[in-house]
């Protein structure tokens, strides 16, 4: 019997060194596809915090995810090299060793091997593990983006996308959407990580930002003011009934507010004896904004001058309407109610289904409490609303059809509304329902 014939592979220099090359180029790409996944997971805070924490290699982590733009584009461009240049390797050693069949199993090498180990497998740890990841290629990523023709080439490169691609392009670098950090809040919900409380205060602090003067300040027919001329005696009685702290002093009309009197000076000026003297030559300068001003622009002037009040104007110069710090506050954290306090519901639902609003309360209020679809235009109010409907001031209990439900004036007061009644989805105008009951 003779022995079995083996299969000698003899491996020269050149393809030893490729293999070398293959298996540095293939743990250089299992690396780096692993920090990719971990940098861009780590959020600027995180990382301060593991800063905070003294953890080895936060502050370069912390240096990296500030500016995330400097080290994505360099570590894509490297991976690309790594996995380019690796495949090309182990196409031309498989050719030499194999033959034609060489090719075939170097593309299911580079696809079932390279995915798996490469791809998959270092992305799915630093899915599970995005701390550690991130601390441990901190520092060589670092280095790396410190490399600088590496950094050049990838400048360059882009600069050539942003030729081809005519826009943006990738200056500006990754970014949360507002509906994005919703979705986080509502999954740390979900987790129970933060209280049901703390998302609203989010949402609020979102739509903060976003918020202009006209939709919250007190508009023009429901403010309290008082002319010139009044004695301080008749004012302290304003002040008391109304348990207002400051009120706007106007001359020839309600466009003309020469300033604000403060309660204070008030009870002073009675009690050293001149009840009698005019409130005008009490007032304090009074603070104008225009009505487009954002809200999240005049608190911190507020503090920063010490101003409590404001008065608001349009673009004509009239008064429009004023708004005080409270009103601000209140847009963070809710309606704040105190003993002097004798305003109705904003939103009351009634028996049959249909609710009852202030006509001031916003129409993008009233979509999120109903989710309704009422149009938002021009108007900020479910009243300004109804007179776009309507096209006139309404009559008291006149009902116009808007998305599918029935909007009612049910209180009008001289050519205000002081309420509607939203009917459920599904209802039409009744018979006689166009005019007063």
């Amino acid at each position: 019997m003779t022995a079995p014939a083996t299969l000698a592979v003899t491996l020269t220099g050149a393809e030893v060194a490729m293999l070398v090359a293959i298996a540095v180029l293939l743990g250089a790409s299992v690396f780096l596809a692993m920090a990719e996944t971990a940098l861009t997971r780590v959020s600027r805070a995180k990382a301060q915090g593991l800063v905070d924490e003294g953890r080895r290699g936060s502050e370069a982590l912390l240096r990296l995810v500030t500016h995330p733009e400097r080290f994505l584009n360099p570590v894509l461009l490297v991976v690309l090299v790594c996995q380019l240049v690796q495949a090309t390797l182990v196409g031309v050693v498989a050719a030499r060793l194999l033959g034609a069949l060489g090719v075939v199993v170097a593309t299911l090498f580079n696809v079932v091997v390279v995915f798996v180990l490469a791809e998959a497998a270092p992305k799915t740890w630093a899915i599970q593990h995005p701390e550690r990841a991130a601390l441990l290629a901190a520092r060589p990523v670092s280095a790396l983006v410190a490399f600088w023709p590496l950094r050049l080439l990838s400048r360059a490169l882009i600069g050539l996308t942003n030729v081809v691609l005519p826009g943006k392009g990738l200056k500006q670098g990754p970014f949360v959407s507002e509906e994005e950090l919703l979705a986080l809040a509502d999954q740390a919900v979900e987790e129970e990580v933060i209280e049901a409380e703390e998302r609203k205060l989010i949402e609020q602090i979102i739509e903060f930002g976003d918020t202009v003067v006209r939709e919250v300040m007190v508009p023009r027919p429901d403010m309290v003011a008082v002319p010139a001329e009044l004695r301080v005696a008749d004012v302290m009685e304003v002040v008391l009934l109304n348990g207002f702290s400051r009120l706007p002093v106007f001359r020839d009309g309600i466009d003309d507010v020469i300033g604000i009197v403060y309660a204070k000076d008030l009870m002073r000026a009675e009690r050293d004896g001149q009840a009698d003297r005019e409130v005008g030559s009490l007032v304090r300068p009074a603070r104008f904004v225009p009505e487009t001003k954002r809200i999240a622009e005049l608190l911190p002037e507020m503090q920063a001058e010490q101003y409590h009040m404001a008065i608001v104007v349009d673009e004509y110069g009239g008064t429009a309407g004023l708004v005080t710090l409270e009103d601000i506050i209140e847009e963070l954290v809710g309606e704040i109610v105190d003993e002097f306090d004798r305003e109705e519901p904003m939103l009351e639902p009634l028996p049959d289904g249909s609710v009852r609003v202030n006509a001031r309360m916003p129409v993008d209020e009233v979509n999120e409490l109903l989710k309704a679809k009422l149009p938002e235009g021009d108007w900020d109010t479910v009243g300004g609303l109804m007179f776009h409907l309507c096209g006139h001031i309404p009559a008291e209990g006149e009902a116009v059809d808007c998305d599918g439900r029935e909007l009612r004036a049910e209180r009008v007061q001289g050519r205000r509304i002081g309420r509607v009644r939203i009917g459920p989805p599904g209802t039409a105008v009744t018979a006689g329902g166009n005019g007063a009951p």
